[in-house]
């Protein structure tokens, strides 16, 4: 599937279960809720009663986009308010050069995917590269490896691995966007080209697939999908939008992987959920 360059809330498409009650109730696990500026955040996992995936998920309250810290805040009472990723106020550190608000959040469901966990990045300066992604945003990663291997990878650094043009998907790019492209927590970013901010637009939300080397045997693999999105566009968003995710020609291990993602407005409960869906199942080399 081809990558598309512009922006959800102008070339989605209109979900079907817009207006109804989301996550569906009955087939939605939900996760340990976490706090995040005037509100909570919690993952969630929805599986059919066959076993089919239908979403995985992060349910962002309304009450969370305001409050947030600012940089100097993160920085200054980061040792005493934000000291643990993997706990309720997520931790303060230094990401892409920049000061961001970290959390590692749990997904109650696992087993019918390759994803794992959810890495959350508040970044209220943004980050590099100049002139593109320097506005207030968040990093949305689902990931594909166990926390403790996330955990362990550092940068900003060059990738020092080969990763081999098959699993590159369509319409992506290894860089350089900038060549420091492995970043601590996360792994190797690649972007699609073709985006507005890539092109001389404005940023409001893109998706970026990631890759690393778990294994240490040189080649990587993908290993995580993170739609990026400003606070801005989440204020103003108020419909239910969804976006295709390009796809590689095969991937390192045959699995049940997302063709899309949506940001979905959901009035009733004052919050707004981002999603990886329509999951297929697809050959590997493994």
């Amino acid at each position: 599937m081809a990558a598309t360059g512009t922006a959800i809330g102008t070339s989605g498409l209109a979900s079907a279960d817009a207006g109804d009650t989301f996550p569906p109730d009955g087939i939605t696990e939900w996760g340990t809720p976490v706090n995040l500026g005037n509100g909570e955040v919690r993952t969630f996992t929805t599986v059919t009663p066959s076993g089919r995936p239908k979403y995985h998920g992060v349910f962002v309250e309304r009450a969370a986009l305001e409050g947030l810290p600012s940089a100097v805040a993160l920085e200054q009472s980061g040792p005493e308010n934000y000291t643990d990723k993997y706990g309720p106020n997520g931790e303060s550190v230094i990401i892409h050069h920049k000061w961001s608000q970290e959390f590692f959040l749990s997904f109650p469901q696992t087993s019918a995917t390759p994803f794992t966990f959810l890495g959350l990045n508040w970044n209220p300066d943004g980050h590099p590269p100049p002139g593109s992604w320097e506005v207030p945003h968040f990093d949305i990663h689902f990931h594909m490896l166990s926390t403790d291997t996330v955990d362990a990878i550092t940068g900003p650094a060059a990738p020092t691995y080969d990763l081999p043009s098959r699993y590159i998907p369509e319409g992506y790019a290894r860089g350089p966007v900038v060549e420091e492209r492995v970043i601590t927590d996360m792994g190797e970013h690649m972007v699609d080209p073709s985006v507005p901010e890539m092109t001389g637009g404005e940023f409001s939300n893109t998706l970026i697939w990631g890759a690393y080397d778990p294994d240490g045997d040189g080649t990587a693999e993908l290993t995580f999908v993170e739609p990026m999105i400003t606070r801005e566009f989440l204020l103003e968003h108020s419909k239910t939008d969804r976006r295709t995710i390009a796809q590689p020609e095969t991937y390192a291990r045959a699995g049940t992987y997302p063709t899309a993602f949506a940001v979905r407005d959901v009035p009733d409960r004052d919050a707004i959920a981002i999603t990886i869906e329509d999951f297929k199942q697809f050959s590997g080399d493994e």
